[in-house]
């Protein structure tokens, strides 16, 4: 058994002095074929995962993104001087984002009065709000199974490893013992590179979400009062027939 033993370490000694002559592709083709079965699963897992990272990343951080700041600096001029049409155009006439769409339903209904407002804000925040959230909880259940598949490659090159010391002919015990090994430690660790940056980016991005969401509650609020506040000044507004376009 300790000669078995000592072959085995010395195969994969020499597996690890020929890997520095391999190309990166070739290494990740033997590390695949290696860890046999077991790494398609968690392949699977790997591929939904960029495809969420991407898309997500280019949602929160791109299309979802606006200086809420400077956005409602812009908007105070036109609600203090008591002009719902250029509230209106300013709003439209910047990046379409969940916030905007929120505060340009909102001031659509300020001739309606501020319970009408108040309603109009939380439906489209209602709406806006899952567009936001979407496929992020996806990663984290895509981090435990990646973790969970690598775990059953793993216990699969074991029962490989423990048969072999049970049945298999001591000639051929070192090689399958090998075999074994490889394939445990192939899973495992393809496991834990797609499990890692899942779950990392999955805390990313959630966060992400979360600042997204308390800027719209935020501006929302701020609308509201800055509508509550200035209602002599709309008192008799109404919505032009380009502010509606704008809209659309």
């Amino acid at each position: 058994m300790n000669l078995g033993f000592l072959t085995n370490l010395t195969i994969l000694a020499n597996a690890g002095g020929h890997g520095a002559q391999r190309s990166f592709f070739e290494e990740v083709a033997m590390r695949w074929e290696a860890g046999q079965w077991g790494m398609y699963p968690i392949a699977v897992c790997l591929v939904f995962a960029l495809a969420i990272m991407i898309e997500r990343g280019i949602m929160l951080f791109g299309k979802a993104s606006i200086n809420k700041d400077a956005f409602l600096r812009g908007l105070k001029k036109h609600i203090y001087a008591g002009d719902l049409d250029k509230a209106i155009n300013y709003v439209a006439g910047q990046k379409q984002t969940p916030l905007t769409q929120v505060i340009k339903a909102g001031l659509m209904n300020v001739p309606k009065g501020e319970e009408e407002v108040q309603a109009a804000l939380d439906e489209a925040s209602l709406r806006e709000t899952p567009k936001i959230e979407a496929r992020t909880g996806y990663l984290a259940m895509l981090g435990n199974a990646a973790m969970l598949a690598g775990l059953l490659g793993t216990v699969s090159g074991l029962i490989s490893c423990f048969e072999a010391v049970a049945n298999v002919n001591p000639a051929d015990k070192a090689t399958i013992l090998a075999n074994g090994i490889s394939e445990a430690m192939n899973c495992t660790g393809f496991g834990l590179l797609t499990a890692i940056p899942a779950v990392v980016a999955f805390s990313i991005l959630s966060g992400r979400a979360t600042a997204i969401v308390n800027d719209i509650n935020e501006t929302s609020v701020a609308v509201l009062n800055l509508i509550v506040n200035n209602r002599d000044k709309f008192k008799n507004a109404t919505v032009s027939a380009s502010a509606r376009d704008s809209e659309e």
